[in-house]
């Protein structure tokens, strides 16, 4: 054959390669969640790339048959074709030994370049761009070139079969989404502006209700307000003015002591009458939900939806009172920073980029997220920085007393009755030199 007919074949044998190099790419990248929205929506073809993405193997076996047996005939074209001509050029500056070896070593390095470039990098990376819109347009063609080379896939796919089998090798993709999947999405789409910054926030704080529990979010003992059972008119009335909730506890004697609760509303509606409110009675004291603090915030969703309520008590295991919940409270829980207000009662108080005043009622979760911290040592064995620094110091706190954990340092400030009001979260030197080595990286 003259040089002319054999570059017009080795053109059409690259474009047979660029062809099932970019077939390949695209089935595989095709994400599956977009080709099942669009298949329920009514596009057949993508329903038949999810069928070749399930049984794959068959497709597979077909495109490296068509890839290595191009690739070899590609070389054996080339070599006859280019290295005549390579050898004389050669010639012209060398006619030793070697100039045959240096004629063939050109010529396959030219043929091995334009199958690289043309038939392997750029369909590659063309398929890469937009994977479901190739698949899309290749799908039909494909299926074809299966079914012509069906009867030696199908021996190649049965000896690869056996060694599997024999090496004990689980061939079996796993398609299940985890929530690093989701949160990796998540990020891409921040990154990439279709998620706004507060949409970004509002997401991963909904993912995590499934793993916080209850003590979290809570209205913890020492701050929840509620009344006796016989408490005074006028001491209702001033903790009605002096503390902005909708509903109160109402116990019998002390806050283990739960009947019920009251809604400021009623209590309200009957002092606008110039009603006496007497003593609390069976007409406004309410059913109160009760739940264990073991819940989880998803749980605790279920169960106001359930019950059509959205205030709770929450008990411990000795069935004493921990603390009150209400649906506002897992809402903030959601909403995070764009809705907590900034002022001086605020559990985390950033001083500067290297230190924070954190009170030590704050949740563990809460720490997490405001020092960018993956997870606390063996957090299971408490909910709170209090709890925290109490089970690594195996005492009770005293103030100067401090931890050390992943390059901060948790340095105990005020102690009231025991109690751990406020401690200083400081990061360290040598954290401080990693982040900037980091950043600079």
């Amino acid at each position: 054959m003259s040089l002319f007919q054999n570059i017009v074949i080795i053109m059409l044998l690259i474009v047979g390669a660029g062809f099932l190099s970019l077939t390949e790419i695209a089935l595989a990248g095709a994400r599956k969640v977009k080709l099942k929205i669009l298949a329920e929506s009514g596009d057949t073809r993508a329903q038949r790339v999810m069928d070749l993405q399930e049984n794959s193997a068959d497709f597979f076996a077909a495109s490296q048959i068509g890839l290595n047996a191009v690739a070899i005939l590609g070389g054996i074209l080339g070599e006859g074709a280019f290295r005549p001509y390579f050898m004389a050029f050669v010639a012209q500056f060398y006619n030793g030994p070697w100039a045959e070896s240096i004629g063939f070593a050109l010529s396959f390095t030219l043929v091995t370049s334009l199958f690289i470039l043309f038939a392997d990098l750029m369909p590659k990376r063309l398929a890469m761009i937009a994977p479901e819109k190739i698949a899309f347009s290749v799908i039909d063609p494909i299926q074809i070139f299966i079914k012509v080379c069906r009867p030696l896939a199908w021996i190649i796919n049965a000896i690869a079969n056996l060694l599997f089998r024999l090496f004990k090798v689980n061939t079996k993709r796993d398609d299940n989404i985890t929530f690093d999947d989701i949160s990796a999405v998540m990020d891409a789409g921040a990154q990439a502006g279709v998620l706004l910054k507060q949409e970004h926030h509002f997401i991963e704080n909904v993912f995590e209700l499934e793993e916080r529990n209850v003590p979290s979010s809570m209205t913890t003992r020492e701050n929840v307000v509620y009344f006796t059972l016989n408490e005074a008119e006028d001491s209702i009335r001033q903790k009605l003015a002096e503390y902005p909730y909708s509903k109160f506890l109402v116990c019998n004697e002390d806050i283990d002591s739960v009947i019920g609760y009251v809604d400021a509303k009623d209590i309200l509606v009957r002092i606008l009458n110039n009603q006496s409110l007497l003593q609390l009675n069976e007409s406004t004291i309410r059913t109160v939900l009760t739940i264990p603090d073991t819940l989880t915030l998803s749980e605790v969703l279920d169960r106001f939806r359930s019950t059509k309520e959205k205030f709770a008590v929450v008990i411990n295991e000795y069935a004493l009172v921990v603390g009150v919940i209400t649906l506002s409270d897992i809402m903030i829980t959601v909403m995070g920073d764009w809705v907590t207000p900034i002022d001086a009662d605020q559990q985390i108080i950033k001083r500067d980029e290297n230190s924070w005043l954190i009170e030590g009622s704050t949740p563990i979760e809460d720490i997490k997220h405001a020092l960018e911290i993956d997870e606390m040592p063996d957090e299971e064995n408490y909910e709170t920085l209090a709890g925290f620094m109490m089970y690594r110091l195996r005492k009770i706190p005293r103030p100067a007393d401090s931890v050390e954990y992943l390059g901060f340092k948790f340095e105990v400030v005020d102690v009231d009755h025991f109690k751990i009001d406020q401690l200083l979260v400081t990061r360290l030197a040598a954290k401080v030199a990693a982040d900037i080595l980091q950043g600079d990286g």
